[in-house]
């Protein structure tokens, strides 16, 4: 670091809960119950400085807004605006957003620590969800039991106290005390790790992207790399809940395919279809809801917002994830259609059997009528 730090003149802590709530939300009956019962601002979220036919929303998101939360700091209380937004499969994203104004650059740290560790500390999401629940409750489809969550944590300066590009920036301060939250001296390995993920667009302009926290240098005030990461862990969530319930899902699967196996064939017949049927149901129902996670954010001819988005998959390992739930699914189609070829194979062995037993039973009426 080289040079006084400078002063954020200008930005805010966003701070994130994401919750999946339901096996879908109808987002159309969201936004008229939300109006309706609780009748605070309501819209429908877009990316505000990126044309739609470069990057989109697949199906763009409902925004909410809540009531404030005031967050004790040991500065003083500040009120943090809250809103959530409602993805339509499954997903509420809560956030808080507390303001910084005329912070030193140590006093930016100091105040992200101090949020992450209040929040940490008191909790305000149950609270705020029962809120949301509360207000959509007719729009959420089948509400979902052991909810899965992930937390963000988001940097964001909107104005310095003198211009200043990116890589003055970073000459300037560290970042790595801001992305690690930590207070003791790291590695140089671990530095290095921390601060590889980082985006720059125009040349003051800033996204460093670790896997739990995030810093934006954004003097224009846009807001399309925040929703783009917001995106990504809800991606992020949804396939670690499906990742888990398939997870749960096998050995049962397992469990019942032996107990088939165990009973003699005649009353097995029906109940082989029954499985099959209830494992295509899962299939289809988990692709479904995988793909509207991926296609939650259409990526056309953006290459900045492209390579932020993929940075924050990659990083939050939603490819990955991606890719097991992928895996698990297969072996399940591949139990579907083993089922299924044992049922249709139990059903003919049972006609065949009627047609020889009525064969018989004709031969002997025939015999008998004989003698």
């Amino acid at each position: 670091m080289t040079g006084v730090e400078p002063t954020v003149t200008a930005g805010a802590i966003l701070v994130y809960r994401l919750v999946d709530i339901a096996y879908e939300i109808d987002l159309t009956k969201a936004e008229v119950a939300w109006s309706r019962t609780v009748r605070s601002a309501v819209s429908r979220g877009r990316l505000t400085a990126t044309p739609a036919k470069a990057m989109s929303f697949g199906v763009p998101p409902v925004q909410l807004s809540l009531t404030p939360v005031t967050v004790m700091l040991p500065t003083g209380p500040v009120e943090a605006s809250v809103v959530a937004r409602l993805y339509d499969f499954g997903v509420v994203s809560l956030a808080l957003r507390v303001p910084v104004a005329n912070q030193s650059w140590a006093g930016f740290v100091t105040r992200m620590n101090a949020v992450d560790q209040w929040i940490a500390t008191n909790a305000p999401w149950a609270k705020l969800l029962e809120q949301v629940r509360h207000g959509i409750a007719e729009a959420i489809i089948r509400p979902t039991t052991n909810c899965v969550e992930e937390d963000y944590l988001i940097g964001l300066v909107h104005a310095l106290d003198q211009p200043m590009t990116a890589e003055a920036l970073q000459q300037r301060v560290d970042l790595v005390t801001l992305l690690s939250g930590e207070q003791r001296p790291l590695s140089e390995g671990a530095r290095r790790d921390l601060l590889q993920h980082h985006y720059s667009y125009y040349t003051d302009d800033l996204v460093a992207l670790t896997w739990n926290r995030a810093f934006i240098l954004e003097p224009r005030g846009d807001t399309d790399v925040v929703d783009v990461l917001e995106v990504a862990n809800a991606q992020l969530l949804e396939m670690r809940y499906y990742d888990e319930l398939l997870d749960a899902e096998l050995p049962r699967m397992y469990d019942l395919v032996q107990a088939m196996h165990r009973r003699r064939f005649w009353p097995g017949v029906g109940r082989y279809a029954d499985l099959a049927r209830r494992l295509y149901t899962l299939v289809a129902e988990v692709t479904e809801l995988t793909e509207k996670a991926d296609n939650a954010l259409q990526v056309i001819d953006d290459v900045y917002l492209a390579r932020v988005y993929a940075a924050a998959l990659d990083l939050f390992r939603v490819r990955v994830l991606g890719a097991a739930v992928d895996r698990k699914l297969s072996i399940i189609r591949d139990t579907y259609t083993s089922l299924y070829d044992e049922a249709s194979h139990s059903r003919a062995t049972v006609l065949e059997l009627i047609v020889v037993l009525l064969i018989l039973s004709e031969v002997i009426m025939a015999l008998m009528q004989i003698h």
